[in-house]
């Protein structure tokens, strides 16, 4: 069971981000508000639950919480200011628009920039130690893995249906052959550099 609190007595809102490590598609962010006393055993970071688990359980994040919200920032702007900003930005923006404004932040990771002077607090695997931030968790890996899904339907050759845009070799390969789309990020390494073989054994 994860902790239902960072502190006991503030409004906390947990936020995470999904998509930071994929080649293609936008970075998708989260923020969740939680009651103190909700209790869910299910809830756990996204990536140790099945897609089916997901499902459910952003169904029931968004009928529980006090507040959610979800943002995202396009491959430009992602190639603009970089991912870890572009990751901080979406973030940031999911917080804006909250219903509740939090009087704490629970941060996954061990980066962010100051918001709205909204103290917050970074936490290293946050998302497998605070509801909020596993909720915030599964609602952008969710909202994330919908959207390429259907940018999935109009490049069908790059296997976005099943690698979400992150660089598995199908997904390489498809660049190495295809190119690049609009929807790729310019300033990540989209094909690893050629390696020089051996001229003699």
């Amino acid at each position: 069971m994860l902790e239902p609190f960072l502190h006991p007595k503030l409004i906390e809102a947990g936020c995470d981000e999904a998509g930071r490590g994929c080649l293609a598609g936008p970075v998708h962010a989260a923020a969740v508000i939680l009651p103190k006393d909700y209790q869910n055993e299910k809830l756990n970071d996204s990536k140790q639950l099945t897609h089916d688990q997901r499902a459910e359980l952003r169904k029931e994040i968004e009928r529980d919480a006090l507040a959610w919200a979800v943002a995202s920032l396009s491959p430009e702007r992602i190639d603009k200011i970089n991912i870890l900003n572009a990751s901080i930005e979406a973030m940031q923006t999911a917080v804006g628009k909250l219903s509740i404004r939090p009087e704490m932040l629970l941060i996954d990771g061990n980066r962010f920039k100051p918001y709205e002077d909204i103290p917050f607090e970074c936490v290293i695997k946050g998302d497998g130690k605070y509801m909020s931030i596993a909720a915030a968790s599964i609602l952008a890996k969710t909202y994330r893995d919908e959207y390429m899904l259907n940018l999935a339907e109009q490049f069908p050759d790059y296997s976005w249906h099943t690698n979400k845009g992150y660089p598995t070799v199908a997904h390489r390969n498809a660049i190495r052959i295809h190119g690049a789309t609009v929807h790729h990020r310019q300033s990540f390494r989209l094909l690893p550099e050629a390696k020089q073989g051996k001229l003699f054994e």
